[in-house]
C-alpha cells in the first residue's frame, strides 16, 4: 500500500495488480487525445491479449487510477519483434539490453490529477515483480514530448527511423537503479545487529529464545574459513542477512536424496561409482528415461568432449573469457564489481548433463512404487563442491533482490560449484528459491526437510534463444542424448534446417538456449493445425481471448528440453519462443499411456521440463450429438471428430511472467475413489498455484491406465462421475506420485502413514478417501442335513471372515477386480462348463449377470442368490424396470433365489477351490455346485483400512467420524466420502456422504483445502453457533447406470436424499408430476419426475438401445419450460417418446457445456438492471409475493407484460444471440439474426 498526495493536497491510498480484462473499460476512459499521439491507436483488449506484463494501480475502493502495459519488443513498427537487440544497443554501447532484461512500454494512462505518483509506483512495482529486468524502453513519434508524467521517469537516448514510413521516433529509456536497485552485498560487522534483529523477530522468535539475546551478533563474529555472514545494505543500513558454510553433511544428503543428476554434489573422482539408468519412470507422457550414469558432473565444454580434468579447464576457458566479457556490461552498469571475480571462477564449473532432472524436482511427475530396501546407490568419493545457507533474512520490501545474494557468497567459496539450501516443507515458497532446483528425496527419506540446490552457472545472464542452425546439430546430439525420444527430437531438428516445415506443409521451428556458446536447451515446435478440436474440447477461453489469436499464431510444443542448472530461464525460454516464433500460444498435449510402452507418432512428445511452467486446461464436457438427425446442421468433423484423448497444457504471452505459488506441503491422499480423484482434480486445476507434494496411495495405482476397452467395466454399475477419457483429459499421473500399496498404519505422532506394512509416506495432511469395498462373505456354518431355516440362525453378517479366501471367489470393486475375473472365466473355460453363483442384493449383481451373458456362459449355469434383504427399498427402486430385468433373466434361463444365506462352501471343508455353496432360506435350504463366486453382499470399510484407523485412534462408529469441515478427531487428517459419517452431535444419523455426488463431494473437500494455501482466497468466517451444527447440504445429482440383463441400458438420476420407496414418493400430495413414455419390457422407457416447482428432479431411462447419458445428466435441475414446455406438451399427448424429443435439434443447447453460463447471465440481467423509476424484474417478483403490490391481473401475466415493455426483452434477447453466435461452432443447427 503506498499513499499519493495530488498537487492539491489530496491523498490516495494505492495499490497495484495485475491487469484483468473487465478494467477495459476504466482505461478507455482514462485514455486521451495526448496518449493516442504517443501510442497510436490501440485496440485496448487486443493489447492486453498480447502484452508480456500489464499492471493496473487501484486506490481503496478499487477505483482505477493508472495502468500500464508492457511487451518484449518494440511499437510503432520501428523493428521487427525478433529483431531489435542490435538496432537498439547501436543506441548507446554502454547499455547492454538483451530480451532478458527489457521490456518496452506499449501503454501508460492514469488519472491526471495523481499520474506522476501512479507513473512512479508502476514502475516501480515492474522492476520489483520481473527481477532480470534492468530497462524499460519508450518509443514515441519524434516530434512529440513526453508530457510531464513520463519525463519524469524516462531519458532519452537517441532515434531510430520507423520500418514502414519515414518518420523518426525518439527512444526514451528507464533504468532499474533509478526506482528499484540492486543490492549492495558485504560482508556482515557486528555492528548490523542492530538493524537486523527486527527483521529476524519479525518472522522468529525461536532463535533468540533459543541461542539468546545475542545469538546474532555471536554469529557474526564467529566468521572463519568456513563461515561466512554476509548482508544486504540500503542507504547504510543492513536490510538482509545470509550465514554460508562448506560444511555439508554429504552422506546424509546422499542417504535421503537423488543428486546423481549433481554428481552427488562432489568434484569427479576416478573411484566414483554412480547410479545405474534408472527405470522410466511413471510419467504424464512417459517418454523420457533420464541417465545419472559417469556423464552427470562436467563442464559445459565436456558435454562435446569429456576428457581429463586438464583437458576441461583448457576447453572451458575461451568461452568463459568471452561470457564473461559479455557479462562485464552488466556488471559495471549495476556497480557489481564482485560479480567480476565469480566470474573469473566459471573456469571451473561443473554442470549436470541430465536435462530434464527439473521435472522430477517438483516431486510430482514421477511415479513412486513401494521400493525394496538395499536397493543400489551411487557413491561419490570426491571433495565436497557444495555450501550451504544456515541462516537467511531479507526485509519484505526487498526480498524480490534476494538472488542479490549469490555472487557474493559463491566468491567467498572459489572451489564450490554448488549452494544448497534445506527447509521444511511447509516453508512457504520465497523468491530466493525459486531460482533453486528441488532436489528429489529417494522415497524411504524420512527427513522433514526439502533440499534445494543452485549451480554457479545458474548466474550467467547470457543466456540467448535463437533459431536452431546446422551448426548447433552436434551440441543438441549431446544434449539430449539422456533421453528416450533424442530420435524424435534430432529428427525434428534436421526437418527444420532442411525445410522449416514438415513433409505435410506444416510450418516447423526449432529453438536452441546457448550460454557461453554451448546449447544448454532444445524446443521445437509446429503450426498447431487442431485449433478447432481445441477450442471445443477445451476450457482454453478460460486464459485467452480466441477471436484476438489468428490462427497462425497458436503453437504445438512437441520437445523442450533444458539444462536444470538454467530451470530459473524456463519462462524466459517459452516467452522467447513466441517471440521468436510470431507466436502468441503454445499448447502441450500429455497422451495417456500407450500399450506395450510403445512411442509412435503422432504421439511421440518428450517430456518437457517445462511442464510446471504450462497451465493445465480443463477439458470440456461435449455433446452427444444425433449427427444422422442433424443432417447438414451437425457440427464440423473438426469439432465431432474423436482423436486419442489428451491432456492439455498451455502457456501465452500473458503467463509468461505471471507467477504460480507453489504448495509444498505434503498432502497424501489415500484411496483411488471417485472422491479421491475428484480432489485431486480440483487441486491440480488450479492455474496459479502449483502443488509440489501431491501422493496418492491406492492399490492398484491411479484408475484408467489400462485402456483395455470398455468390456471389464460392465461387471459394475456406474455413478457416471469418471471414465476413461476422463482420466486420459486429466493426466493425475503427471502432476501427482503414485505409491502402489495398501495402507496398513497411520501413524499420527510422526505423520506418516505405513504401506504394505513396510514402506512409510510421510504427510502434512492426509485426506482418507478410501470408500467401502464388497467383503468376503462369513458363511454361517449351519449344517443344511439338519433342514435349519434362516430364524434358527443367529446373525452374524457383521462378522469378519478371517479364513482362506478361495482363488475361484470374486469380489469385484475396480477394474482391476474385473479384469482378473475376466481373466480367470476365459482361462478355465466357464463359459463352457461349470456354475456360476452371484451373490448379493445390489445392482451390481444384475450388471454381472449380464455381463457373464454377454461373454457366453449359459444363462443356465447362473445362479442368481439374494440374500435376505436388509431394507425394504430395492437397488433398482423402480417396479417397471425391476419386472423387465426379472423377466429377462427368465428368458435366459438364469435362477433366482430369494431370502438365502450362505451356509457352507464345500459342506463346510476347505473352500479353497469353492465347488459346491449351501445356503439356507426361510423355508428348506439347498447347495448348488461351484466353479466361480461372485459376492456382493453389503459394502464396508475394509478391514485393514478399519484397523489402521483403529490403531491411530481415529474416531469410528460404524464409519469414519467427522465434522461439517471433512475434520476427523485429528486436524491434520480429512476423510470424505462413504467411508464416513457425520459426528452424532449433528443429529443427522440418515444422511451422510454416500447420499451425495461423489464429484462434489471431492470439489468442495479440495474447496475446503483451498482455503488454507490460496492467498487470493477471501479469508473464510466462522459460521453462528447454531448454524455450525448444520450439515451441508449438496446439490449434484446422484447417478447409477449400467447394463442390465436383456441387454437394458439403464440410468437413474435423481437428487440427494434419504432413500425411500417410490411409491411412498409418489403418494405424496406434493410429489409433483410424472411424465412416462414408452415401456419397460420394450425397451424404451422413459420416466421424467417434475417435482411441485416444476424443477426436474428424477430422470430414469431403460432402453434396449444405446443412449446419451451425459446428455441426459443435463436435463436434471431445469425448469420444465426450459425443456420447452414439457408439462404442457406432455399434457396435450404431443410427446410420445422422449427419446425422440431430447433428440431434437432444438434441445442442443441445453446439453452444451455453457448453458449455465448463460442461465446466470439471464438471472444477472433479471436481478440488477433496472429502467428508470422502475425495479428490477426480481423485485417486483418479491413485491408481489409480499403483497406489496396490488394488481387487476394474474401475478405471471403482469410479469410477462413488464418483461415485454421494458429494457430486459431486448438484454435477453441481445444475450441468447450473443450466447449461440459465440458458441456457433458446437451450435451451427441455431440460426441467428444475419445469416438468413
Amino acid at each position: 500500500m503506498l499513499v499519493l498526495t495530488s498537487p492539491r493536497g489530496k491523498s490516495e491510498v494505492v495499490h497495484c495488480r495485475r491487469t484483468e480484462s473487465h478494467d477495459v473499460y476504466c482505461i478507455k476512459s482514462l485514455m486521451r487525445k495526448f496518449t493516442q499521439k504517443l501510442f497510436g491507436r490501440l485496440n485496448v483488449i487486443y493489447l492486453l491479449e498480447k502484452a508480456n506484463l500489464a499492471v493496473t494501480l487501484c486506490n481503496d475502493k478499487e477505483e482505477i487510477m493508472a495502468q500500464a502495459t508492457f511487451v518484449d519488443y518494440p511499437n510503432w513498427n520501428v523493428a521487427k519483434q525478433d529483431d531489435w537487440v542490435s538496432l537498439f544497443r547501436e543506441l548507446d554501447s554502454k547499455i547492454p539490453c538483451t530480451p532478458l532484461n527489457t521490456l518496452f512500454m506499449h501503454l501508460f494512462v492514469a488519472v491526471d490529477e495523481y499520474s506522476i505518483g501512479c507513473c512512479k509506483e508502476i514502475i516501480r512495482t515492474v522492476f520489483k515483480a520481473v527481477p532480470e529486468l534492468h530497462f524499460i524502453f519508450l518509443i514515441v513519434p519524434a516530434y512529440m514530448s513526453l508530457g510531464s508524467t513520463l519525463i519524469t521517469v524516462f531519458t532519452q537516448v537517441g532515434s531510430i527511423p520507423n520500418l514502414t514510413f519515414e518518420e523518426d521516433f525518439a527512444v526514451y529509456i528507464c533504468h532499474r537503479h533509478n526506482h528499484y536497485p540492486q543490492l549492495h552485498i558485504r560482508r556482515a560487522r557486528v555492528e548490523d545487529h542492530d538493524d537486523l534483529m527486527p527483521i529476524f523477530m519479525h518472522h522468529d522468535t525461536i532463535l533468540r529464545e533459543t541461542y539468546g539475546e545475542y545469538f546474532l551478533a555471536e554469529l557474526i563474529e564467529a566468521q572463519d574459513e568456513e563461515n561466512h555472514a554476509v548482508v544486504c545494505e540500503v542507504e547504510g543500513i543492513a536490510v538482509g542477512f545470509m550465514s554460508v558454510c562448506s560444511r555439508v553433511n554429504m552422506e546424509l544428503l546422499h542417504k535421503c536424496f537423488d543428486l546423481g543428476p549433481f554428481h552427488g554434489l562432489c568434484s569427479p573422482h576416478p573411484e566414483d561409482v554412480p547410479e545405474p539408468s534408472r527405470e522410466l519412470s511413471d510419467q504424464g507422457s512417459e517418454d523420457t528415461a533420464l541417465r545419472t550414469g559417469s556423464q552427470v558432473s562436467q563442464t559445459l565444454e565436456e558435454l562435446q568432449e569429456p576428457d581429463s580434468p586438464e583437458a576441461k579447464e583448457s576447453i572451458q576457458a575461451k568461452p568463459v573469457e568471452e561470457a564473461v566479457t559479455e557479462e562485464l556490461l552488466s556488471v559495471v552498469q549495476s556497480g557489481y564489481a564482485s560479480e567480476v571475480e565469480n566470474m573469473e571462477k566459471l573456469s571451473e564449473v561443473s554442470i549436470a548433463e541430465v536435462i530434464d532432472y527439473d521435472v522430477n524436482t517438483e516431486g510430482s511427475v514421477s511415479t513412486l512404487l513401494p521400493e525394496k530396501k538395499g536397493n543400489f546407490r551411487p557413491s561419490y568419493r570426491g571433495t565436497p563442491a557444495a555450501f550451504c545457507i544456515q541462516l537467511f533474512c531479507i526485509e519484505e520490501k526487498y526480498e524480490a533482490r534476494s538472488l542479490d545474494f549469490m555472487n557474493f557468497v559463491f566468491s567467498l567459496f572459489p572451489d564450490k560449484n554448488f549452494c544448497i539450501i534445506s527447509l521444511p516443507h511447509l516453508t512457504p515458497e520465497f523468491v530466493l528459491i525459486q531460482n533453486f532446483v528441488k532436489a528429489i528425496p529417494f522415497n524411504n527419506c524420512t527427513l522433514e526437510q526439502d533440499l534445494y540446490v543452485f549451480h554457479r552457472a545458474g548466474l550467467l545472464k547470457s543466456i540467448n534463444i535463437r533459431l536452431a542452425t546446422n551448426l548447433d546439430t552436434p551440441g543438441v546430439e549431446n544434449l539430449v542424448s539422456t533421453l528416450m525420444l533424442n530420435k524424435s527430437i534430432l529428427n525434428d531438428l534436421n526437418q527444420y534446417n532442411a525445410a522449416h516445415r514438415d513433409p505435410d506443409g506444416t510450418s516447423l521451428q526449432a529453438f536452441v538456449a546457448e550460454v557461453a556458446e554451448q546449447i544448454v536447451g532444445i524446443a521445437v515446435i509446429r503450426n498447431e493445425m487442431d485449433i478447432e478440436y481445441i477450442r471445443s474440447h477445451y476450457n482454453i477461453e478460460d486464459f485467452i481471448y480466441f477471436s484476438h489469436h489468428q490462427r497462425e499464431e497458436h503453437g504445438h510444443l512437441y520437445h523442450f528440453a533444458l539444462n536444470p542448472i538454467f530451470r530459473h530461464y524456463t519462462k524466459f525460454f517459452l516467452k522467447e519462443i513466441l517471440r521468436l516464433g510470431f507466436k502468441s500460444c503454445l499448447y502441450y498435449p500429455v497422451y495417456p499411456h500407450l500399450r506395450e510402452g510403445k512411442f509412435q507418432n503422432p504421439y511421440a512428445h518428450s517430456l518437457t521440463s517445462a511442464l510446471h511452467y504450462l497451465v493445465p486446461v480443463r477439458p470440456r464436457r461435449q455433446i452427444v450429438y444425433p449427427l444422422e438427425k442433424l443432417g447438414i446442421n451437425a457440427p464440423s468433423k473438426e469439432v465431432s471428430k474423436d482423436p486419442l484423448s489428451f491432456a492439455l497444457n498451455h502457456t501465452n504471452r500473458k503467463l509468461t511472467l505471471e507467477p504460480k505459488i507453489t504448495v509444498s506441503a505434503k498432502i497424501v491422499v489415500v484411496g483411488a475413489s471417485n472422491v479421491g480423484i475428484s480432489f485431486l482434480e480440483t487441486l491440480v486445476f488450479c492455474p496459479h498455484l502449483k502443488f509440489s507434494n501431491l501422493t496418492l496411495i491406492s492399490t492398484h495405482g491411479l484408475p484408467g491406465k489400462n485402456l483395455l476397452g470398455t468390456e471389464q467395466r460392465r461387471f459394475l454399475a456406474s455413478d457416471h462421475c469418471f471414465n476413461d477419457k476422463d482420466y486420459a483429459l486429466m493426466s493425475l499421473c503427471s502432476w501427482v506420485n503414485v505409491v502402489v500399496g495398501r495402507m496398513t498404519g497411520i501413524d499420527r505422532a510422526a505423520k506418516h502413514v505405513v504401506v504394505s506394512e513396510e514402506e512409510i509416506v510421510p504427510y502434512d495432511h492426509l485426506i482418507l478417501c478410501t470408500g467401502q469395498q464388497y467383503q468376503v462373505p462369513c458363511p454361517t456354518g449351519a449344517d443344511i442335513t439338519k433342514h435349519l431355516t434362516n430364524r434358527e440362525i443367529p446373525d452374524n453378517s457383521k462378522q469378519q471372515y478371517t479364513g482362506k479366501v478361495p482363488c475361484n471367489h470374486f469380489t469385484l470393486n475396480d477394474e482391476e477386480d474385473c479384469f482378473k475375473a475376466l481373466t480367470w472365466i476365459k482361462n478355465n473355460s466357464i463359459t463352457t462348463e461349470g456354475n456360476v453363483i452371484v451373490y448379493g442384493n445390489t445392482i451390481d449383481v444384475y450388471t454381472t449377470v449380464e455381463m457373464l451373458l454377454h461373454i457366453g456362459v449359459r444363462g443356465s449355469s447362473i445362479h442368481l442368490v439374494h440374500p435376505p434383504p436388509t431394507s425394504n427399498i430395492t437397488c433398482i427402486n423402480n417396479y417397471s424396470v425391476e419386472n423387465a430385468v426379472e423377466n429377462a433373466l427368465r428368458e435366459a434361463g438364469v435362477t433366482i433365489y430369494r431370502d438365502a444365506l450362505l451356509a457352507q462352501w464345500n459342506n463346510g471343508e476347505s473352500p479353497d477351490p469353492i465347488q459346491s455353496a449351501s445356503f439356507t432360506t426361510p423355508t428348506k435350504p439347498f447347495r448348488l455346485q461351484c466353479s466361480m463366486f461372485f459376492s456382493f453382499c453389503e459394502k464396508n470399510v475394509d478391514y485393514e483400512t478399519f484397523k489402521a484407523f483403529n490403531d491411530a485412534c481415529l474416531v469410528y462408529d460404524g464409519r469414519l467420524v467427522i465434522d461439517t469441515n471433512f475434520h476427523t478427531n485429528d486436524i491434520a487428517i480429512r476423510a470424505a466420502g462413504s467411508l464416513t459419517k457425520f459426528s452424532n452431535r449433528y443429529y443427522s444419523k440418515d444422511w451422510t456422504h454416500s447420499s451425495f455426488s461423489s464429484k462434489e463431494i471431492g470439489f468442495q473437500l479440495a474447496a475446503a483445502m483451498l482455503n488454507l494455501f490460496d492467498p487470493t482466497l477471501e479469508p473464510v468466517t466462522e459460521p453462528p453457533a447454531d448454524l455450525d451444527r448444520l450439515i451441508p447440504m449438496y446439490k449434484g445429482a446422484k447417478i447409477q447406470g449400467g447394463i442390465l440383463p436383456g441387454h437394458y441400458h439403464y440410468l437413474h438420476i435423481a437428487k440427494p436424499a434419504i432413500p425411500t420407496p417410490l411409491e411412498v414418493q409418489m403418494a405424496q400430495p406434493d410429489s409433483g408430476i410424472e411424465i412416462v413414455t414408452g415401456n419397460a419390457q420394450d425397451g424404451n422407457y422413459f420416466r421424467i419426475h417434475v417435482n411441485k416447482y416444476k424443477m426436474v428432479e428424477t430422470i430414469t431411462c431403460l432402453s434396449k438401445e444405446p443412449f446419451p447419458a451425459s446428455n441426459y445428466i443435463c436435463l436434471f435441475g431445469q425448469h420444465e419450460q426450459v425443456l420447452n414446455n414439457l408439462c404442457e406438451r406432455y399434457d396435450t399427448s404431443l410427446i410420445s417418446d422422449l427419446y425422440s424429443y431430447f433428440s431434437e435439434s432444438w434441445c442442443m443447447a441445453l446439453f452444451h457445456d455453457r448453458f449455465i453460463d448463460l442461465r446466470k447471465e439471464l438471472r444477472q440481467i433479471l436481478a440488477s438492471k433496472e429502467e428508470e423509476d422502475l425495479p428490477t424484474i426480481e423485485k417486483l417478483a418479491h413485491q408481489i409475493e409480499d403483497e406489496e403490490i396490488s394488481l387487476n391481473e394474474k401475478p405471471r401475466k403482469y410479469l410477462q407484460r413488464v418483461f415485454q415493455e421494458t429494457i430486459y426483452k431486448t438484454l435477453v434477447e441481445k444475450s441468447i444471440l450473443d450466447y449461440l453466435h459465440y458458441n456457433h461452432y458446437h451450435l451451427p443447427m441455431y440460426a441467428w439474426p444475419g445469416i438468413i
